[in-house]
């Protein structure tokens, strides 16, 4: 091959290296190794016994062979008067260098330099997008929606500007329902997980993860984000409604006053963003029969006996608390259960029975 073409790759390489990072001899090799593969191809018997020679000057191809007296593998053999041309001092049984020159050599060796080239380029591109938006995982991002798949009801969502914008889909099942998206629509979306794969980083997103929640909170209570309030548990049914257990480091602070907000603005905030969807912020307890108590806000609780051996509990309510323990079509008792982790057993005082087992009882006050 001609000096240009070598030079015109390196060339080529330099530019890469300034303008993606990627170092000269990382891409050299890969084009060496492409070309080995390229040229090996459809070629039977060469092997191990084949190298490339890529400088700035020239890109040769040779194949190393043992010098016989009688040629009967071509490939990886060379007679003695044909390898003294090459290495006047050479003799039988050792090995010479033979340049392989083809005419298709400098054809492949164009074509292969540009592939890799281009492919070098796009893992770049995809290794910047991985590492920029990896460290957005469990955040919140704005989006433009790019297109709505009208038979599936996915949505394509463009994310980042400029040569790090990139697209992630936004499934049916990771969308809130009742929520409707048109092309070109802004909308605030929680990145679950990013993940690489052969055709670039894979951005799983989400308007349902309960994750949104908490980071909305976070961004509108700044007690939150030092620190100074935990949330301890979240419970969402996404479009509906959401229980929260938050707890106070400092016991003077009223961690549900904290984010409720002044007149309520900052849970308003939450709620404007999450298009109405009801907010339930209970105090988060150690003593689990206190936080099951809590956690079935808004209703009011009479005592909650925990079932020993198990992660259950009996609750009872005034009965004319019942519906609301219970809500509607179960919600509220089995937003409950989730938030604390345990199955919870309602039943109204007057049906009450005497427990005869050995449990331990929580009495709480009757509002």
């Amino acid at each position: 091959m001609n000096q240009n073409t070598s030079s015109e790759i390196f060339a080529a390489l330099r530019q890469l290296e300034r303008d993606r990072g990627i170092p000269v001899e990382y891409m050299t090799e890969r084009i060496t190794q492409a070309l080995l593969a390229a040229y090996k191809k459809d070629r039977v018997g060469y092997v191990d016994n084949v190298f490339v020679e890529l400088t700035e000057k020239s890109l040769k191809m040779y194949a190393q062979k043992e010098v016989v007296d009688e040629v009967l593998t071509p490939a990886t053999e060379i007679q003695l008067d044909v390898a003294r041309r090459i290495e006047p001092h050479c003799e039988l049984g050792d090995l010479v260098n033979e340049e392989i020159q083809t005419q298709a050599f400098g054809r492949i060796a164009a074509q292969t330099a540009k592939q890799v080239i281009i492919q070098g380029i796009r893992e770049a591109e995809h290794g910047m997008i991985y590492d920029k938006f990896a460290s957005k995982e469990h955040e919140i991002l704005t989006a433009t929606v790019s297109r709505v798949d009208n038979n599936s009801g996915d949505i394509a969502v463009r994310i980042g500007q400029g040569s790090d914008r990139t697209e992630a889909w936004l499934s049916t099942s990771e969308q809130v329902r009742g929520e409707r998206y048109h092309e070109g629509d802004l909308i605030r979306i929680y990145v679950v997980e990013v993940r690489r794969s052969t055709r670039g980083p894979q951005i799983v997103v989400s308007r349902t993860h309960p994750g949104l929640v908490k980071r909305l909170f976070e961004l509108n209570v700044p007690e939150i984000a030092s620190g100074e309030v935990e949330i301890k548990s979240i419970a969402r049914e996404a479009g509906s409604r959401t229980k929260l257990a938050v707890r106070a480091v400092d016991e003077n602070l009223d961690p549900v006053g904290t984010c409720v907000g002044p007149r309520g603005t900052r849970v308003a905030a939450v709620v404007d963003e999450l298009h109405g969807e009801k907010m339930d912020i209970v105090v988060w307890d150690e003593d689990p029969a206190k936080f099951v108590a809590a956690s079935l806000a808004p209703a009011d609780v009479v005592s909650v006996t925990m079932v020993e051996g198990e992660k259950a509990c009996r609750v009872i309510v005034p009965d004319d608390q019942l519906s609301l323990a219970i809500g509607k079509e179960g919600q509220n008792a089995r937003l409950a259960a989730r938030l604390t982790g345990y199955k919870i057993d309602i039943k109204p005082k007057s049906q009450a029975e005497p427990e005869t087992e050995p449990e331990t009882e929580t009495e709480t006050e009757e509002a």
